[in-house]
């Protein structure tokens, strides 16, 4: 399955969590459910994955985490916010830039519709 296809699953999946819980809860909720209903589907679920820096040849360590890492090729960076604003788009690109990923999703559970909440950001795609 490439990006694009499991992408469709992901939000699926997504939509079945925000169905269930609704908005207004906290970040890491969505996350554990998110990455059970995945799990369950059959997919490989990285949570809270380390992404090093390179810099001048040397993995630094530098606290950065995937929310949710899918199948080795998908980044979902999970928020539960007012709003996305540009710098959950940038910290999301600069995941993508980090691991070589060309796709992330950038979900916001904190929508009436979430819909409204979901946001693909490419990277070479």
């Amino acid at each position: 399955m490439d990006e694009n296809e499991l992408s469709k699953v992901i939000i699926g999946y997504a939509m079945e969590v925000h169905s269930e819980l609704g908005p207004g809860l906290l970040e890491s909720v969505y996350e554990s459910c998110l990455e059970y209903e995945l799990k369950q589907g059959g997919f490989y679920v990285e949570r809270q994955k380390p992404v090093p820096v390179l810099y001048h040849d040397v993995n630094i360590d530098c606290g950065f985490r995937l929310d949710l890492f899918v199948e080795k090729k998908l980044i979902i960076e999970l928020k539960a916010v007012d709003a996305i604003n540009n710098i959950h788009l940038a910290q999301t690109l600069t995941y993508l830039k980090l691991t070589s990923c060309k796709l992330a999703l950038l979900i916001n559970f904190n929508v009436l519709h979430l819909k409204d909440g979901i946001k693909r950001v490419v990277n070479k795609l």
